[in-house]
């Protein structure tokens, strides 16, 4: 488990990066915020699901933009 947490937080290259755990960070949210919606009865406000499907959106599409670093 530890070791697959460790692979989670890093980009192409092996190196430990901020917008991975940003993104996983607001996966864990709305994950959060679902259950608080399912099982509590909390609302979340709309507004922030958006941003944070919107973040989780950007951080996706720029790993997918990152180019692999070649060493030679």
């Amino acid at each position: 488990m530890n070791t697959f947490i460790k692979q989670l937080f890093k980009d192409k290259n092996g190196n430990f990066s901020l917008r991975e755990f940003a993104t996983a960070l607001f996966i864990l949210v709305i994950i959060i915020s679902w259950a608080a919606r399912q099982f509590f009865g909390k609302d979340v406000p709309e507004y922030m699901f958006y941003t944070f499907a919107s973040m989780i959106g950007a951080g996706c599409f720029g790993y997918s933009l990152e180019k692999k670093e070649l060493t030679t």
